[in-house]
Parts: structure tokens; C-alpha cells; sequence
């Protein structure tokens, strides 16, 4: 059986990360790739082929994302890893850009290594959010246990692949006391077609904040760190004139995560850069999955 390098995925201050399960894809069925993440004891599951690029000054990369539920079309925190994992086994290159091939798009990711680790980023795509409606927020907030006045204005709703629900919260006190009906959370999110709930706390003036994604429509009740749903965030605050934000997930979890990214104003809208920090964990052999 192959190969699974653990990757923990937007450590914060080396330490902690999503540990996330890479690997060189295979002829796996789908049901195969989605037993790896339990097999591994993870969330998610990245699987890297090579891919054929236009361009000859860069690598070129096919990337699967899977968790127990099935394929995702998108995973932040899985291209972070998937990026490290690659920078790594290049050796002695401190810096390095790779062409990124998804089932969705096509796009370009960067790393620089120094020692252990490597500071993963790329380009999540275009994002535009748009204002929640009324019965989608009033069902989520309601499985999160919050009341209307627990809720300062802003829910939106954005999609860099699937759509979720960004939800702010009054503090990062109000922010770790959640404790959501996960029944219900999963029936609301099936309901509107919503991929989850990016809970996070107003940013300071720094541009710091915290967040937590509850995920239980894709088999993930909640996410150490969801780079995705943080770029939709820096989208949604760009339009507000922030540009650059960090934001701490996993700390409820017991995996302190860090998630940057920064937005800017272009021609064609707003371009955002999203990544972390990441280190291999580990490197074990896979169970037989049958």
C-alpha cells in the first residue's frame, strides 16, 4: 500500500496545523480515497499527479481533495500542504512556483522554505460575497445556538468552490463558547446547499482574528483550519478598505492554526493571496483499504 506524508498544514509559530493526509495519486477507486482520511486518522485527504504545463519554467500539478463524504472541488488547507509536501521534496530550492490543476481551475501556488518548514501560498480564485438571506442565517445561527443579538450586521455568503455562510461574531469569548447542534447545523447547511459555517470574530485593527468552520455536510463537524473560507472573509473585507488579515483557528481543537492572506484591488477585481505555514508531521503506510 502507498506511501501518506502527514502534513500539518498553517502551523502557528511552528507548531500545531491541520494534519492532513498527502500522497502521489494512484489508480484508487473513489471510494478507496475517501477511507484515507479515517485510515489516517485526518480530515482530509490531498492526492498529487503530475500534470502537463504550458509553461516550462514551472512545475505542473494535479490535486484530488477527499474527505469521508466524498470529493471536494476545493481544499485551502489542502493546497497549503499539498504545496509543502512538493517544496520539500525539491530539496535545496529556498523558493518556488508551481502550476496547480484542480477539477474546477487552474491556478498558480508559491512556497519558500527556510530550515523545516515552508510558508505555502496561493490564489484562491474570485470570490464575490453576497448578503445571507434571512432564513439561511436565522436557521444556522439558531443551530450555533446564538440569538439575533449575539450577531453583529455582515453575514454574507461566498463561494470559492462550494458556498458557505460567514458569520460574525461579538468576540472571540462569544466565538469559543459555541457549541452547535450538529443534527441541526448539518440539516440547515443540506437544506440551503451551504458547505458549512465560518464562524469568526471581528478583526482588530491589525487585522487579527479568530474563526471556526463547522463543516458537517462533508463528514467534517468542525475544520482545525479553512483557508478557503478565509480568503472569502478577506474578499468580503477588502470591499471595507482591510487588506491584509490573520486569522487563529484549531486552538479549540488543541491544533493552533494560523491562516494569512491579503487582498488587493485590481483591474479585473480583487486578487487575493491566501497560505500559511506548514511542516510534515510524519509518514506512515496505509492500512489495506478494502
Amino acid at each position: 500500500m502507498p506511501e501518506v506524508t502527514i502534513v500539518d498544514a498553517c502551523r502557528r509559530r511552528g507548531r500545531g496545523g491541520s494534519p492532513t493526509a498527502v500522497l502521489d495519486d494512484a489508480p484508487f477507486t473513489d471510494a478507496e480515497r475517501r477511507r484515507i482520511p479515517a485510515a489516517t486518522g485526518t480530515s482530509h485527504a490531498v492526492f498529487i499527479a503530475a500534470a502537463d504545463g504550458e509553461d516550462q519554467d514551472r512545475s505542473s500539478y494535479r490535486l484530488r481533495f477527499f474527505t469521508g463524504e466524498g470529493e471536494l472541488p476545493a481544499c485551502g488547507h489542502g493546497t497549503v500542504a499539498a504545496l509543502a509536501l512538493l517544496a520539500m521534496r525539491c530539496g535545496g530550492e529556498a523558493e518556488r512556483r508551481a502550476e496547480l490543476h484542480t477539477t474546477s481551475r487552474v491556478f498558480e501556488g508559491w512556497t519558500k522554505r527556510e530550515h523545516d518548514d515552508v510558508t505555502a501560498t496561493f490564489d484562491p480564485g474570485p470570490i464575490s460575497p453576497r448578503v445571507a438571506g434571512e432564513p439561511e442565517l436565522r436557521a444556522i445561527a439558531t443551530a450555533l445556538g446564538l440569538t439575533s443579538e449575539a450577531l453583529p450586521a455582515g453575514a454574507c455568503l461566498a463561494s470559492p468552490g462550494r458556498p458557505r455562510l460567514l458569520l460574525p461574531v461579538r468576540s472571540r469569548t462569544v466565538l469559543a463558547e459555541l457549541r452547535p447542534d450538529f443534527p441541526a447545523l448539518r440539516h440547515a447547511c443540506d437544506r440551503y446547499g451551504l458547505l458549512g459555517c465560518y464562524a469568526y470574530s471581528i478583526p482588530d485593527t491589525d487585522g487579527r482574528a479568530a474563526a471556526r468552520m463547522f463543516a458537517p455536510s462533508i463528514g467534517v463537524p468542525e475544520d482545525v483550519a479553512n483557508a478557503n473560507s478565509t480568503a472569502c472573509l478577506a474578499a468580503y473585507l477588502a470591499d471595507q478598505g482591510v487588506s491584509d488579515i490573520a486569522v487563529d483557528m484549531g486552538d479549540h481543537l488543541g491544533h493552533p492554526s494560523t491562516i494569512i492572506a491579503n487582498a488587493r484591488r485590481g483591474a479585473s477585481g480583487t486578487l487575493i493571496r491566501l497560505g500559511g505555514a506548514a511542516g510534515i508531521a510524519r509518514t506512515v503506510r496505509l492500512p489495506r483499504l478494502g
